[in-house]
């Protein structure tokens, strides 16, 4: 029996999925801005995004669930009814946990595909998959990982080159949601950011230790 993460508030999760049989959840350039519009819509109102990339058949998300919204209890009676307050009190009224924003985004683009392409049935493995993020040491390789990722599967040869992930949003200047001064900070200061991206890695030891 697989165990499922619970989301909880105020923790750090690294979300991830891909399609079923491996196959491609962006077919299309136009795909992939049209993820983030429904990411934007179903997911910051619970949670903070740090990093992200997409790839075509598969993402990574790392995010913080907002205190004081629902909270994702796995053997709750009625689990569909569980609400958070930053109280810690536990009120039934009705709103949708953490888990089912990201399910409902999942659906809903699996939705647009499905109408767009002419085709049938589940897009994204099921249940999508999160990890809770324990140290500011795999905070940081987790980040690494993820921009990085088109590089391991050789799109690229550096994060920059890659349109996306969320590797140039961390060192823009113009406004974003992304909590990239959090992300900078983690590395001290934007060249060392830079600098830790441009080290060489072996990939599958970084998704052993991070026990992906």
């Amino acid at each position: 029996m697989q165990i499922i993460e619970p989301l909880v508030t105020g923790k750090y999760y690294h979300i991830y999925n891909r399609g079923i049989n491996s196959c491609n959840l962006f077919i299309e350039k136009e795909n992939y801005p049209y993820f983030m519009k429904l990411y934007e819509r179903y997911i910051e109102p619970v949670a903070e995004t740090f990093a992200w990339v997409l790839m075509p058949n598969h993402f990574h998300l790392l995010v913080r669930l907002k205190e004081g919204v629902e909270l994702d209890v796995l053997h709750h009676p009625n689990p569909d009814r569980v609400y958070l307050h930053p109280s810690g009190l536990e009120d039934l009224t009705g709103v949708k946990p953490p888990h089912q924003h990201f399910s409902n985004l999942f659906n809903s683009y699996t939705k647009s595909i499905n109408k767009r392409y002419n085709r049938h049935g589940a897009l994204f493995e099921r249940p999508f998959r999160r990890k809770l993020v324990t140290s500011d040491e795999y905070l940081k390789q987790l980040i690494l990982y993820i921009h990085n990722n088109p590089v391991h599967h050789k799109f690229c040869n550096h994060p920059a080159e890659y349109p996306w992930s969320s590797y140039l949003t961390c060192i823009s200047l113009k406004p974003t949601k992304l909590n990239r001064k959090a992300v900078i900070g983690w590395f001290d200061n934007e060249a060392n950011f830079k600098y830790m991206h441009c080290q060489k890695s072996d990939p599958e030891a970084i998704e052993k230790w991070l026990e992906l």
